[in-house]
């Protein structure tokens, strides 16, 4: 059941800094579009931080690789 709830809290994280960012996106330049970037930036760095939490850290396949790549160098 825990894997379940951690799933729905980490998709509703993301899911709410995709949405924030891509509004931020059409606000014009200046303060509120700064701070919007921020708060995007916050909730995903949030849920990052719920998955190291929870054990269940999310790798990026492009992230992962680049390292593979750079080890076998």
């Amino acid at each position: 059941m825990g894997k379940v709830v951690f799933l729905y809290r980490s998709l509703a994280y993301r899911n709410a800094a995709a949405d924030i960012l891509r509004k931020a996106r059409k606000l014009p330049l200046g303060a509120e579009r700064s701070a919007a970037r921020r708060y995007a930036r916050a909730l995903r760095d949030l849920a990052r931080t719920e998955a190291w939490l929870e054990g269940r850290v999310a790798r990026d396949p492009r992230t992962a690789q680049r390292m593979s790549s750079a080890a076998s160098g």
